[in-house]
């Protein structure tokens, strides 16, 4: 199985029309590949750490090797529930996808009870202390969930209509992102 990859960090900053920060990859601890090229993993290290941190809080050495980076959205237009935005923001990041390379034993020496998750939510800030992490992580049938990190992120809108039967509180409408790292 062949990676893709990068012999230089990716400069994306010109193509922006705001501010981004995007990190040299040659400062992170990245896989590489037998030419010594980085593998394209995430323009945040912050994302890096967490995957790499252990249930055990970090105090281990154990690092998860990424293999694929899945990205949703998801909206609560009516009812104003945070968590079902993130809910549905997570089942759109892996609903596209199969990987039956963990069921079939294509990784040398990994085996399916090895998979690895971890989850990369974007919320609004004013949300994050009303969302049900658990109920988030109901929402992947098999690996194992090394973290959930919540960041500023997402949107509050309106969504044009307040619809009382349908549980509205408001007319706000709640918009997560997800991204959820795979790998073992």
């Amino acid at each position: 199985m062949e990676l893709s990859t990068l012999s230089k960090p990716l400069n994306m900053a010109p193509r922006c029309s705001h501010s981004t920060n995007y990190h040299n990859l040659s400062n992170l601890n990245l896989p590489r590949n037998s030419s010594n090229r980085f593998l394209v993993v995430s323009h945040q290290s912050t994302t890096l750490q967490a995957m790499q941190a252990t249930q055990s809080g970090g105090s281990s050495n154990e690092s998860m090797k990424l293999l694929f980076v899945e990205m949703g959205v998801g909206y609560d237009q009516h009812g104003q529930d945070i968590t079902a935005a993130s809910m549905r923001a997570c089942r759109d990041a892996i609903s596209s996808n199969s990987i039956p390379a963990f069921r079939r034993g294509s990784i040398p020496g990994v085996t399916f009870e090895q998979m690895k998750l971890h989850i990369k939510l974007g919320v609004p800030h004013s949300l994050q202390q009303s969302l049900d992490i658990e109920r988030v992580k109901s929402v992947f049938p098999y690996g194992k969930i090394m973290n959930v990190e919540v960041v500023d992120g997402g949107l509050i809108c309106s969504s044009g209509v307040h619809v009382e039967e349908m549980g509205d509180k408001n007319d706000d409408c709640y918009i997560v992102n997800a991204a959820v790292y795979i790998g073992y």
